[in-house]
Protein backbone atom coordinates (compact mmCIF):
# COMPACT_ATOMS: atom_id res chain seq x y z
CA UNK A 1 0.00 0.00 0.00
CA UNK A 2 1.17 4.06 -0.70
CA UNK A 3 2.05 4.93 2.40
CA UNK A 4 3.59 8.27 1.75
CA UNK A 5 2.10 11.70 2.82
CA UNK A 6 0.79 13.97 0.17
CA UNK A 7 2.80 16.93 -1.33
CA UNK A 8 2.91 19.87 1.02
CA UNK A 9 1.02 17.64 4.28
CA UNK A 10 3.72 18.42 6.71
CA UNK A 11 2.67 22.20 6.20
CA UNK A 12 -1.16 21.23 6.02
CA UNK A 13 -1.58 19.06 9.24
CA UNK A 14 0.94 21.54 11.47
CA UNK A 15 -1.28 23.94 10.39
CA UNK A 16 -4.60 22.56 11.22
CA UNK A 17 -3.08 20.90 14.55
CA UNK A 18 -1.86 24.61 15.78
CA UNK A 19 -5.78 25.55 15.15
CA UNK A 20 -7.60 22.65 16.35
CA UNK A 21 -6.08 21.06 19.51
CA UNK A 22 -6.05 23.78 21.33
CA UNK A 23 -9.78 25.13 20.40
CA UNK A 24 -11.12 21.81 22.00
CA UNK A 25 -9.07 21.76 24.76
CA UNK A 26 -10.56 25.15 25.40
CA UNK A 27 -14.29 24.58 25.10
CA UNK A 28 -14.26 21.27 27.30
CA UNK A 29 -12.80 23.31 30.21
CA UNK A 30 -14.95 26.24 29.77
CA UNK A 31 -18.23 24.35 28.93
CA UNK A 32 -17.83 21.06 31.36
CA UNK A 33 -20.95 20.00 31.20
CA UNK A 34 -20.32 18.58 27.36
CA UNK A 35 -18.67 15.78 29.22
CA UNK A 36 -21.52 15.11 30.77
CA UNK A 37 -23.71 15.05 27.40
CA UNK A 38 -21.25 12.57 25.85
CA UNK A 39 -21.58 9.77 28.20
CA UNK A 40 -25.56 10.12 27.93
CA UNK A 41 -25.41 10.42 24.16
CA UNK A 42 -23.13 7.20 24.22
CA UNK A 43 -25.68 5.52 26.35
CA UNK A 44 -28.74 6.31 23.93
CA UNK A 45 -26.67 5.35 20.62
CA UNK A 46 -26.00 1.86 22.37
CA UNK A 47 -29.42 1.55 22.80
CA UNK A 48 -30.71 1.88 18.96
CA UNK A 49 -27.27 -0.39 18.20
CA UNK A 50 -28.58 -3.17 20.30
CA UNK A 51 -32.19 -2.44 18.63
CA UNK A 52 -31.63 -1.52 15.09
CA UNK A 53 -34.78 -3.09 13.35
CA UNK A 54 -36.95 -1.65 16.12
CA UNK A 55 -35.97 2.09 15.29
CA UNK A 56 -35.37 2.02 11.84
CA UNK A 57 -38.89 1.11 11.82
CA UNK A 58 -39.95 4.01 14.33
CA UNK A 59 -38.04 6.11 12.25
CA UNK A 60 -40.02 5.30 9.07
CA UNK A 61 -43.16 5.61 10.64
CA UNK A 62 -42.68 9.12 12.31
CA UNK A 63 -40.87 10.36 8.44
CA UNK A 64 -44.36 9.04 7.05
CA UNK A 65 -46.49 10.58 9.83
CA UNK A 66 -44.60 14.07 8.88
CA UNK A 67 -45.16 13.82 5.04
CA UNK A 68 -41.88 12.36 4.06
CA UNK A 69 -40.93 9.41 1.63
CA UNK A 70 -38.49 6.63 3.61
CA UNK A 71 -36.26 4.01 2.21
CA UNK A 72 -33.92 1.68 3.60
CA UNK A 73 -31.31 0.25 1.27
CA UNK A 74 -29.43 -2.65 2.48
CA UNK A 75 -26.58 -2.18 -0.24
CA UNK A 76 -24.49 0.66 -1.87
CA UNK A 77 -26.18 0.15 -5.42
CA UNK A 78 -29.52 -0.10 -4.08
CA UNK A 79 -29.17 3.26 -2.27
CA UNK A 80 -27.98 5.01 -5.47
CA UNK A 81 -31.01 3.36 -7.49
CA UNK A 82 -33.33 4.84 -4.42
CA UNK A 83 -31.83 8.36 -5.65
CA UNK A 84 -31.41 7.91 -9.24
CA UNK A 85 -35.35 7.50 -9.49
CA UNK A 86 -35.84 10.76 -7.14
CA UNK A 87 -33.67 12.58 -8.93
CA UNK A 88 -33.73 11.55 -12.77
CA UNK A 89 -31.80 13.30 -14.96
CA UNK A 90 -30.64 16.53 -16.43
CA UNK A 91 -31.37 18.35 -12.73
CA UNK A 92 -28.76 20.60 -10.68
CA UNK A 93 -28.06 18.96 -7.60
CA UNK A 94 -27.09 20.65 -4.69
CA UNK A 95 -24.91 18.38 -2.15
CA UNK A 96 -23.86 19.30 1.63
CA UNK A 97 -20.91 17.16 3.26
CA UNK A 98 -21.81 13.93 3.20
CA UNK A 99 -19.58 10.67 3.87
CA UNK A 100 -22.11 8.11 3.13
CA UNK A 101 -22.09 9.76 -0.58
CA UNK A 102 -18.75 9.63 -0.36
CA UNK A 103 -18.88 5.56 0.74
CA UNK A 104 -21.28 5.20 -2.27
CA UNK A 105 -19.54 7.44 -4.89
CA UNK A 106 -23.02 8.90 -5.23
CA UNK A 107 -22.00 12.46 -6.64
CA UNK A 108 -20.52 10.70 -10.00
CA UNK A 109 -23.07 8.58 -10.44
CA UNK A 110 -25.88 11.00 -10.62
CA UNK A 111 -22.91 13.13 -12.78
CA UNK A 112 -22.89 9.89 -15.51
CA UNK A 113 -27.19 10.13 -15.34
CA UNK A 114 -26.98 13.53 -16.88
CA UNK A 115 -27.09 15.75 -13.72
CA UNK A 116 -25.21 19.10 -13.01
CA UNK A 117 -23.87 18.11 -9.63
CA UNK A 118 -22.70 20.65 -6.81
CA UNK A 119 -20.67 20.01 -3.48
CA UNK A 120 -21.19 22.87 -1.47
CA UNK A 121 -18.99 22.67 2.02
CA UNK A 122 -16.46 24.61 1.18
CA UNK A 123 -13.58 21.19 1.41
CA UNK A 124 -15.88 19.27 -0.56
CA UNK A 125 -16.27 21.52 -3.14
CA UNK A 126 -12.42 22.54 -3.09
CA UNK A 127 -11.65 18.35 -3.81
CA UNK A 128 -14.15 18.03 -6.29
CA UNK A 129 -12.85 20.83 -8.76
CA UNK A 130 -9.18 19.50 -7.87
CA UNK A 131 -10.49 15.85 -8.52
CA UNK A 132 -8.95 14.93 -5.89
CA UNK A 133 -10.03 12.12 -2.72
CA UNK A 134 -11.11 13.73 1.04
CA UNK A 135 -7.70 13.23 3.79
CA UNK A 136 -10.07 14.17 6.58
CA UNK A 137 -13.84 12.99 8.10
CA UNK A 138 -14.63 16.17 8.94
CA UNK A 139 -12.37 18.50 6.73
CA UNK A 140 -11.94 17.03 3.38
CA UNK A 141 -9.29 19.53 1.88
CA UNK A 142 -7.27 19.22 4.93
CA UNK A 143 -4.28 18.04 2.99
CA UNK A 144 -4.54 21.49 0.69
CA UNK A 145 -2.69 24.63 1.52
CA UNK A 146 -4.24 27.77 0.77
CA UNK A 147 -1.27 27.68 -1.83
CA UNK A 148 -2.43 25.00 -3.51
CA UNK A 149 -6.17 25.82 -3.26
CA UNK A 150 -5.43 29.42 -5.00
CA UNK A 151 -3.83 27.88 -7.93
CA UNK A 152 -6.91 24.76 -8.10
CA UNK A 153 -9.33 27.59 -8.62
CA UNK A 154 -7.15 29.53 -11.11
CA UNK A 155 -6.64 26.32 -12.73
CA UNK A 156 -9.95 24.55 -13.09
CA UNK A 157 -12.72 27.85 -12.75
CA UNK A 158 -10.50 30.47 -13.91
CA UNK A 159 -10.93 32.28 -10.56
CA UNK A 160 -7.84 34.24 -9.60
CA UNK A 161 -7.71 34.59 -6.07
CA UNK A 162 -4.57 34.99 -3.32
CA UNK A 163 -3.69 32.40 -1.07
CA UNK A 164 -5.71 33.98 1.73
CA UNK A 165 -8.56 32.07 3.26
CA UNK A 166 -10.54 34.87 3.66
CA UNK A 167 -10.70 35.56 -0.04
CA UNK A 168 -11.27 31.71 -1.09
CA UNK A 169 -14.30 31.21 0.61
CA UNK A 170 -15.88 34.32 -0.29
CA UNK A 171 -15.12 33.52 -4.30
CA UNK A 172 -16.68 30.16 -3.59
CA UNK A 173 -19.27 31.68 -2.21
CA UNK A 174 -20.00 34.05 -5.44
CA UNK A 175 -19.36 30.60 -7.41
CA UNK A 176 -21.77 28.37 -5.23
CA UNK A 177 -24.42 31.12 -4.90
CA UNK A 178 -25.35 30.66 -8.52
CA UNK A 179 -25.93 26.98 -8.15
CA UNK A 180 -27.73 27.14 -4.99
CA UNK A 181 -30.48 29.70 -6.77
CA UNK A 182 -31.14 27.15 -9.84
CA UNK A 183 -31.03 23.37 -8.20
CA UNK A 184 -33.74 21.17 -8.50
CA UNK A 185 -32.75 18.62 -5.73
CA UNK A 186 -30.71 19.39 -2.23
CA UNK A 187 -28.87 16.06 -0.86
CA UNK A 188 -27.89 16.40 2.51
CA UNK A 189 -27.02 14.07 5.47
CA UNK A 190 -27.31 14.18 8.80
CA UNK A 191 -25.72 14.20 11.97
CA UNK A 192 -28.65 13.05 13.60
CA UNK A 193 -31.88 11.44 13.23
CA UNK A 194 -34.80 11.19 15.58
CA UNK A 195 -36.23 8.16 16.06
CA UNK A 196 -39.53 9.35 17.68
CA UNK A 197 -40.19 12.39 15.56
CA UNK A 198 -38.53 11.84 12.05
CA UNK A 199 -36.67 14.76 12.65
CA UNK A 200 -33.07 15.68 11.15
CA UNK A 201 -30.75 17.19 12.71
CA UNK A 202 -27.50 19.18 10.67
CA UNK A 203 -25.03 21.20 12.42
CA UNK A 204 -22.94 23.52 10.26
CA UNK A 205 -20.80 26.57 9.98
CA UNK A 206 -21.07 27.67 6.63
CA UNK A 207 -24.73 28.32 5.96
CA UNK A 208 -24.56 25.89 2.96
CA UNK A 209 -26.36 22.98 4.47
CA UNK A 210 -29.32 25.23 4.99
CA UNK A 211 -29.37 26.53 1.64
CA UNK A 212 -28.92 22.81 -0.08
CA UNK A 213 -32.41 21.56 2.28
CA UNK A 214 -34.58 24.75 1.82
CA UNK A 215 -33.85 26.32 -1.87
CA UNK A 216 -34.47 23.67 -3.91
CA UNK A 217 -37.67 21.92 -4.92
CA UNK A 218 -37.02 18.40 -2.89
CA UNK A 219 -34.53 17.87 0.10
CA UNK A 220 -33.62 14.16 0.09
CA UNK A 221 -31.60 13.36 3.25
CA UNK A 222 -29.13 10.25 2.28
CA UNK A 223 -27.07 9.01 5.26
CA UNK A 224 -26.68 5.40 7.37
CA UNK A 225 -28.53 3.42 9.57
CA UNK A 226 -26.32 4.46 12.46
CA UNK A 227 -27.10 8.56 12.69
CA UNK A 228 -30.46 7.49 14.30
CA UNK A 229 -30.79 8.60 17.92
CA UNK A 230 -33.60 7.71 20.50
CA UNK A 231 -35.41 10.56 20.68
CA UNK A 232 -35.10 14.86 19.46
CA UNK A 233 -33.31 15.18 22.85
CA UNK A 234 -30.45 12.86 22.23
CA UNK A 235 -30.22 14.24 18.51
CA UNK A 236 -29.91 17.94 19.64
CA UNK A 237 -26.94 16.93 22.25
CA UNK A 238 -25.20 14.88 19.72
CA UNK A 239 -24.76 17.97 17.34
CA UNK A 240 -23.16 19.90 20.42
CA UNK A 241 -21.21 17.57 20.84
CA UNK A 242 -20.04 16.92 17.39
CA UNK A 243 -19.39 20.72 16.85
CA UNK A 244 -17.39 21.21 20.29
CA UNK A 245 -15.18 17.90 19.67
CA UNK A 246 -14.49 19.51 16.43
CA UNK A 247 -13.72 22.29 17.64
CA UNK A 248 -16.25 24.74 16.69
CA UNK A 249 -18.56 25.84 19.14
CA UNK A 250 -20.91 26.81 19.65
CA UNK A 251 -21.72 25.76 15.68
CA UNK A 252 -22.74 28.89 13.95
CA UNK A 253 -26.25 27.14 12.52
CA UNK A 254 -27.94 23.84 14.06
CA UNK A 255 -30.68 22.92 11.07
CA UNK A 256 -33.26 20.75 12.12
CA UNK A 257 -35.78 19.71 8.84
CA UNK A 258 -39.19 17.62 9.89
CA UNK A 259 -40.36 16.98 6.20
CA UNK A 260 -41.49 19.02 3.30
CA UNK A 261 -42.01 22.80 4.41
CA UNK A 262 -45.58 23.83 6.15
CA UNK A 263 -47.50 26.56 7.23
CA UNK A 264 -50.30 27.09 9.48
CA UNK A 265 -51.44 30.59 9.14
CA UNK A 266 -54.74 29.86 7.52
CA UNK A 267 -56.85 28.98 10.34
CA UNK A 268 -54.18 27.09 12.57
CA UNK A 269 -54.49 24.51 10.14
CA UNK A 270 -51.28 23.17 8.63
CA UNK A 271 -50.36 22.22 5.18
CA UNK A 272 -47.80 21.34 2.89
CA UNK A 273 -45.65 23.22 1.05
CA UNK A 274 -44.91 26.50 1.90
CA UNK A 275 -41.92 28.37 0.85
CA UNK A 276 -39.71 25.32 0.84
CA UNK A 277 -39.14 22.00 -0.67
CA UNK A 278 -42.35 20.70 -1.06
CA UNK A 279 -40.78 16.58 -1.35
CA UNK A 280 -38.89 15.64 1.67
CA UNK A 281 -36.87 12.07 1.27
CA UNK A 282 -35.09 10.35 3.92
CA UNK A 283 -32.78 7.07 2.13
CA UNK A 284 -30.79 5.42 5.00
CA UNK A 285 -28.07 2.98 4.24
CA UNK A 286 -27.03 -0.48 5.47
CA UNK A 287 -24.04 -1.39 4.23
CA UNK A 288 -22.77 -3.82 6.40
CA UNK A 289 -23.50 -1.76 9.57
CA UNK A 290 -26.87 -4.22 10.97
CA UNK A 291 -23.74 -6.93 10.88
CA UNK A 292 -21.41 -5.21 12.25
CA UNK A 293 -24.07 -4.44 15.49
CA UNK A 294 -23.88 -8.31 15.96
CA UNK A 295 -19.90 -8.43 15.75
CA UNK A 296 -18.15 -8.47 19.30
CA UNK A 297 -15.69 -5.71 18.99
CA UNK A 298 -16.61 -4.05 15.76
CA UNK A 299 -20.27 -3.10 17.17
CA UNK A 300 -18.56 0.09 19.16
CA UNK A 301 -17.64 1.96 15.55
CA UNK A 302 -21.34 2.35 15.17
CA UNK A 303 -20.97 5.01 17.67
CA UNK A 304 -18.86 7.30 16.04
CA UNK A 305 -19.73 10.69 16.04
CA UNK A 306 -17.29 11.70 12.84
CA UNK A 307 -15.55 14.87 14.69
CA UNK A 308 -12.57 13.81 13.18
CA UNK A 309 -10.51 14.61 17.43
CA UNK A 310 -8.80 10.91 16.77
CA UNK A 311 -6.70 11.44 13.90
CA UNK A 312 -5.82 15.45 15.31
CA UNK A 313 -4.23 13.19 17.48
CA UNK A 314 -3.16 10.34 15.91
CA UNK A 315 0.78 10.11 15.12
CA UNK A 316 0.04 7.69 12.14
CA UNK A 317 -1.66 9.80 10.34
CA UNK A 318 0.43 13.14 11.06
CA UNK A 319 2.89 11.54 9.34
CA UNK A 320 1.23 10.08 6.83
CA UNK A 321 -2.08 11.63 6.53
CA UNK A 322 -4.94 10.39 4.30
CA UNK A 323 -2.68 7.48 3.61
CA UNK A 324 -3.60 5.95 7.18
CA UNK A 325 -7.61 4.62 6.04
CA UNK A 326 -9.63 4.79 2.59
CA UNK A 327 -11.80 7.80 1.95
CA UNK A 328 -13.80 8.79 2.91
CA UNK A 329 -12.89 6.97 6.32
CA UNK A 330 -9.46 8.04 6.88
CA UNK A 331 -7.61 8.52 10.51
CA UNK A 332 -7.97 5.86 13.40
CA UNK A 333 -11.53 5.76 13.18
CA UNK A 334 -11.37 5.09 9.59
CA UNK A 335 -10.12 1.75 9.66
CA UNK A 336 -12.76 -0.06 11.49
CA UNK A 337 -15.23 2.37 9.53
CA UNK A 338 -13.41 1.03 6.09
CA UNK A 339 -13.59 -2.97 7.93
CA UNK A 340 -17.65 -2.29 8.64
CA UNK A 341 -18.11 -0.76 4.70
CA UNK A 342 -15.84 -2.46 2.58
CA UNK A 343 -14.24 -5.91 4.02
CA UNK A 344 -11.50 -6.93 6.36
CA UNK A 345 -9.44 -7.33 2.93
CA UNK A 346 -9.85 -3.41 2.30
CA UNK A 347 -9.15 -2.03 6.14
CA UNK A 348 -6.14 -4.20 6.21
CA UNK A 349 -3.44 -2.90 5.40
CA UNK A 350 -3.94 0.51 6.92
CA UNK A 351 -4.47 -0.96 10.01
CA UNK A 352 -1.21 -2.65 9.58
CA UNK A 353 0.44 0.95 9.70
CA UNK A 354 -1.12 1.76 13.25
CA UNK A 355 1.58 1.88 15.98
CA UNK A 356 -0.93 2.24 18.97
CA UNK A 357 -0.04 4.97 20.81
CA UNK A 358 -3.55 5.14 22.86
CA UNK A 359 -4.00 8.77 21.89
CA UNK A 360 -7.41 8.35 19.62
CA UNK A 361 -8.73 6.38 22.57
CA UNK A 362 -7.93 9.31 25.18
CA UNK A 363 -9.65 12.14 23.13
CA UNK A 364 -13.03 9.97 21.46
CA UNK A 365 -16.17 11.57 22.83
CA UNK A 366 -17.95 8.30 22.66
CA UNK A 367 -15.27 6.50 24.56
CA UNK A 368 -14.97 4.43 21.75
CA UNK A 369 -11.38 1.60 22.08
CA UNK A 370 -10.14 2.26 18.80
CA UNK A 371 -6.42 0.00 19.59
CA UNK A 372 -8.67 -2.78 20.59
CA UNK A 373 -10.46 -2.26 16.79
CA UNK A 374 -7.90 -1.70 14.95
CA UNK A 375 -5.88 -4.55 16.56
CA UNK A 376 -8.91 -6.61 15.67
CA UNK A 377 -8.57 -5.86 12.42
CA UNK A 378 -5.05 -6.40 11.70
CA UNK A 379 -5.71 -9.68 13.65
CA UNK A 380 -8.51 -10.73 11.29
CA UNK A 381 -6.51 -9.29 8.15
CA UNK A 382 -3.62 -11.81 8.84
CA UNK A 383 -5.68 -14.66 9.64
CA UNK A 384 -7.70 -13.87 5.89
CA UNK A 385 -3.82 -13.83 4.32
CA UNK A 386 -3.15 -17.24 5.73
CA UNK A 387 -6.38 -18.72 4.30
Amino acid sequence: MESSAPPNWDVAINRAMASNIPAVFDILKKHSYLLDLAKELRKAKEEVIRNFDYYIDLTKKSVERIGGRFYLAETTDEAKEIVSKIVGNGKTVVMSKNNVASETDLRPHLEKLGNEVWETDLGEFLIQIANEEPSHILAPALHMTKERIAEVMREKLGINVPPDPIAIAQKAREFLREKFLKANIGITGANAIAADTGAVLLVENEGNIRMTSILPPVHIVYDGIEKIVPTLYHAMIETLIQAAYAGLYPPTYVNLTAGPSSTADVEMYRVSPAQGPREFYMVLLDNGRKKAAKDPVLWEILLCIRCGRCSMHCPTYWAIGPRFGKPPYTGPMGIPWTAVTRGIVEAGPAAMLCTHSGNCREVCPMGIDLPKLILHVKEEYLRQLKV
